[in-house]
């Protein structure tokens, strides 16, 4: 028995949510990889304020990553796994801003921008599909994330 009947969602709203979980998912995990480098990298003034809020910040990442590809096998699709697939479906690009403290935050910002918007489109989605698990997963997530930007905008102001 497929899982969509199982949990109770139409076979074709599983399929369509699961395309743009994926698409969540790629862009995620070149979120991550940037901060990586970020934390990695960053140089200055900044460097003991940002480095460790750098790997917090990806660490949380890479646990939502696990979590959006786990609601993606439960909707009985398969997450995407490669790198060469994620750039191709990321509106978040990769980095070349590594080390400069302002410019790291500012591509933080960008990409919390993006998550934002793609998460949003996947409540309506999922709202619409009455599946509640990924629109509860999604909302959580961008409760959590503004709350990160208003930080990250009080380190730029």
């Amino acid at each position: 028995m497929r899982n969509s009947s199982i949990i109770g969602l139409k076979e074709t709203d599983c399929k369509k949510i699961a395309e743009k979980l994926n698409i969540l998912l790629s862009n995620y995990s070149v979120f991550y990889q940037n901060t990586r480098g970020a934390h990695w990298n960053i140089k200055g003034n900044q460097f003991f304020t940002l480095h460790p809020k750098f790997e917090e910040l990806y660490n949380g990442l890479v646990l939502k990553i696990d979590e959006i590809a786990e609601r993606i096998l439960t909707l009985g699709s398969s997450p995407s796994h490669n790198y060469s697939e994620y750039l191709k479906l990321s509106s978040i690009k990769e980095s070349k801003e590594v080390s400069d403290a302002n410019k790291c935050v500012e591509g933080i910002l960008a990409s919390f921008r993006v998550l934002i918007d793609l998460q949003r489109e996947l409540l309506d989605l999922t709202e619409k599909a009455g599946d509640e698990g990924t629109n509860s997963q999604m909302s959580d997530y961008i409760t959590e994330q503004e709350k990160e930007v208003w930080m990250y905008n009080a380190y730029l102001a």
